[in-house]
């Protein structure tokens, strides 16, 4: 694929979904309500939501050989999600999590594999420059971070937009990332990640010190109440969209994705705030961080009709 507006950099996973009502134990079996078999992880399904969305998107990071990895390429590459630079690792996929869903509040746990080899995550060796940089925003969580840091110097020497995915924080601090933040220009946090970066508690004085490490722009998400934008310029509240709510994995990730479309669109922050959340509202009726991921036109229409006064031409 050739003329990319976006390309990703980071984690891609094969998520094994199970919708139940209570955990079950060894003393004590249960029954699913559900069940999916579909591609994961955080830059790669923001991958996924930015190309069905109208994106020309690539995609970098590993799979394994096995029928499994097979399973991860194909479902990028179905999606249109350009994968000649992925990297096989000999022998069976790794990357495989088992997400266990809440039936009736849609919250999810996970469970990812427990042998993991130090070979695995990318290498900054393996990366291809011209190909990181040959689009205009650069997508990152993380996850394998020299290969990452690696992507983040090129595309800021090159004069591209780096994004960067922060996972939501329950406990602990995230001040290790304070120099790749760095080379950040626009920082998505879920809930708790921007204090745990800066070591303040306060979103306000938490937004204001991200910023002044490097980001432009600072999003926090935090599900059921939306999300906060800060920039230089002020910072605003978006709510979230009331809906049926059957699963929220992967709901910031494709929040993630669709945010670099509408940046793509050149939208006002406000209104690309507003399709990201219309964007991961909708997701959230399916089951999986996929399946539930709308098109440009879905996502239109359901924002004529939750947000009328407000256009997105």
């Amino acid at each position: 694929m050739t003329d990319l507006q976006i390309v990703g950099v980071g984690l891609s996973t094969i998520d094994v979904l199970i919708r139940l009502r209570e955990m079950p134990t060894f003393e004590r079996g249960g029954r699913m309500s559900g069940f999916a078999l579909q591609g994961g992880g955080p830059v790669a399904t923001a991958m996924v939501a930015a190309a069905r969305l109208g994106a020309r998107v690539g995609y970098v990071g590993v799979a394994g050989t096995d029928e499994t990895g097979d399973m991860k390429v194909r479902g990028l590459s179905s999606e249109g999600v350009d994968v000649s630079r992925m990297v096989r690792r000999p022998g069976p996929e790794k990357h495989i999590v088992c997400v266990y869903v809440h039936e009736e509040t849609g919250e999810r746990t996970f469970c990812g594999m427990r042998d993991r080899s130090p070979e695995w995550p990318l290498k900054p060796e393996e990366l291809d420059r011209a190909y990181v940089t040959s689009a205009p925003f650069l997508h990152l969580d993380g996850m394998g971070s020299d290969a990452a840091m690696q992507a983040a110097r090129w595309a800021r020497e090159a004069g591209r937009t780096v994004v960067f995915d922060g996972a939501k924080v329950t406990s602990g601090d995230r001040t290790h990332l304070c120099e790749f933040i760095e080379l950040v220009d626009v920082l998505i946090g879920g809930s708790g990640f921007v204090p745990a970066l800066t070591g303040e508690r306060d979103w306000r004085a938490a937004g204001r010190k991200a910023l002044a490490m490097g980001p432009k722009i600072v999003v926090q998400t935090e599900g059921d109440q939306g999300s906060y934008t800060m920039t230089a310029d002020g910072e605003f509240h978006v709510p979230a969209f009331k809906v049926p709510v059957l699963d929220t994995t992967g709901a910031g990730d494709v929040f993630h994705g669709a945010y670099i479309v509408g940046l793509l669109q050149g939208w006002d922050l406000h209104r690309v705030a507003l399709f990201s959340t219309a964007v991961s509202a909708i997701k959230c009726g399916k089951l999986g961080g996929r399946a539930g991921i709308p098109t440009f036109a879905e996502t239109l229409a359901f924002l004529r009709e939750r947000a009328p006064d407000v256009t997105f031409a």
